[in-house]
């Protein structure tokens, strides 16, 4: 367990961009105004993409939250953390995004042929459970009850001048999670790309695997990432 806990507890410098909020529609976070949502401390890591009119599409990236066990039907035993993915749109068209993540999408690296999974709960996320375990996330047991061995997906518009966002739920077998890792969700051409880092138990600047997965198309065309 000792192992474990590096995988919610170890931050990592803080790179974020302003702060958004949560008025409630299904399964996201939405606030014309970006009320705060989280505290800085808690966003891994931002992007920010300029379109040809200097409007930008920012996307946030939180630490993961949880560490618990999670035991599926077939005896296995993972654990598990929750985290969130932030969408600011302040350019003037709306931001349609698809993602799909296939069940087996990254193979543990200390483990062959043992994947983490990769789900997309549906929950929704307001201002009041920032604080909470797991940010609040319920019902979470029963959800992966039925989904551990499927396939996840969404599709989402923000429109613009407004904000969402989305769960990530990644489990890894016991066995295979030690030290700690993080992820984010970055833009490439008119492609998705959702990278898992995992470092060493002692050392977060001992890299162990990078992994950048395809994962879905959007919609916008000609956004340039700002350094």
């Amino acid at each position: 367990m000792l192992a474990i806990t590096g995988l919610f507890s170890c931050k990592q410098p803080n790179k974020s961009t302003p702060k958004i909020g949560g008025s409630e529609i299904p399964g996201s976070i939405k606030n014309t105004q970006h009320k705060q949502i989280v505290d800085d401390k808690e966003i891994y890591i931002s992007y920010t993409y300029n379109d040809s009119k200097g409007a930008s599409l920012i996307i946030q990236n939180s630490n993961p939250r949880g560490g618990m066990k999670y035991t599926a039907s077939t005896g296995e035993v993972y654990m598990y953390v929750v985290l969130l993915t932030r969408i600011i749109n302040e350019t003037g068209d709306p931001f349609e995004m698809k993602i799909a993540f296939p069940e087996d999408s990254y193979e543990v690296p200390s483990l062959p042929g043992k994947y983490f999974k990769i789900l997309i709960p549906p929950d929704t996320m307001t201002l009041d459970k920032e604080p909470l375990f797991n940010f609040g996330l319920t019902h979470l047991e029963s959800f992966l009850d039925k989904n551990i061995d499927k396939p996840s997906s969404l599709k989402r518009t923000i429109n613009a001048k407004e904000s969402g966002g989305f769960y990530v739920v990644i489990l890894c077998p016991v066995e295979g999670a030690h030290g700690s890792f993080r992820t984010g969700l970055s833009l490439k051409g008119q492609d998705l790309f959702y990278r898992i880092t995992q470092y060493t138990s002692n050392a977060a600047a001992s890299l162990i695997k990078d992994k950048e997965i395809h994962c879905g198309t959007f919609n916008l065309k000609s956004l340039v990432l700002q350094q």
